[in-house]
């Protein structure tokens, strides 16, 4: 007498068996640095602890109190997630293991420092360059020397006017930020000047993730498109730039929130 065919159920067991069973995904771990003129939040990758001999490129992002905190993101419960978001990548071996270092933004002064240029319309912005040398003069020597880095291999990111201070200094310091990560970038500034720093660039190109959502807007979907077709036209690639319009994204910590893992698996790739 032959044996009954299996139950869906029983193979469902044989599938999901310990052994064949995905291994827990490891994480990585946050510290707190409390001797710095702001708060910062740095990710050490998993495997940190583990193999002292190795040394990781540093993603230096803005905005720091959305990334990691739900408790101290702009609307409470909605950050980045961006700790799972690299743990995933680099458990699945999407993406190379990497150190993320969020900074915390000024709080009042946040435009004024995220913006490279004065905006005369609004009667603001422009001090992205005295911002870049507390991060270049203070932050990343202190990163370089408390953790295990690459000092040459960094990376910025950031979103909105975030993401506006990020290509600026992608743009103006290549040689320094090798990568980008650019979400949802307030190229409107100052009647999108930022197009005319892309226009007059010559130098290394970092490695540049440029994404949009949908749902944030006419301007900003043109500024994006622009900024992406001024890229290519300086001598990006498909290899250097990825851009990426997200149907249903809108201008939030919870559509950055869905991209971020592609923004690293582009920008790290194994």
């Amino acid at each position: 007498m032959t044996s009954p065919e299996p139950s869906l159920a029983a193979a469902l067991r044989r599938l999901f068996r310990v052994e064949n069973r995905r291994l827990a995904v490891r994480t990585g771990r946050i510290e707190r640095v409390e001797d710095f003129a702001r708060p910062i939040t740095v990710y050490l990758p998993p495997g940190y602890d583990e193999r002292a001999e190795l040394r990781y490129p540093v993603l230096y992002m803005q905005d720091g109190q959305n990334l990691f905190d739900a408790e101290r993101a702009y609307i409470p419960g909605q950050h980045w997630r961006l700790k799972e978001a690299a743990d995933l990548a680099i458990a699945e071996r999407t993406a190379s293991p990497m150190i993320i270092v969020g900074i915390d933004h000024a709080g009042t002064a946040r435009v004024d420092e995220y913006t490279p240029m004065r905006d005369p319309r609004l009667k603001g912005g422009g001090r992205a360059d005295e911002y870049a040398r507390l991060l270049f003069d203070e932050l990343k020597p202190l990163i370089d020397e408390r953790f295990r880095t690459l000092p040459d291999d960094s990376a910025v990111g950031g979103s909105s006017l975030g993401g506006l201070v990020s290509i600026h200094f992608a743009l103006k310091h290549p040689k320094v930020f090798s990568r980008a990560a650019i979400l949802s970038p307030s190229v409107w500034w100052n009647k999108r000047a930022i197009l005319a720093e892309v226009d007059v660039f010559d130098g290394p190109r970092p490695r540049i993730w440029l994404d949009i959502g949908s749902r944030e807007g006419k301007e900003a979907v043109d500024g994006a498109r622009a900024l992406r077709d001024r890229l290519l036209a300086r001598g990006w690639t498909d290899r250097t730039l990825r851009f990426y319009e997200d149907r249903r994204g809108d201008h939030s910590e919870r559509a950055w929130a869905r991209r971020v893992r592609m923004a690293l698996e582009f920008l790290f790739p194994t």
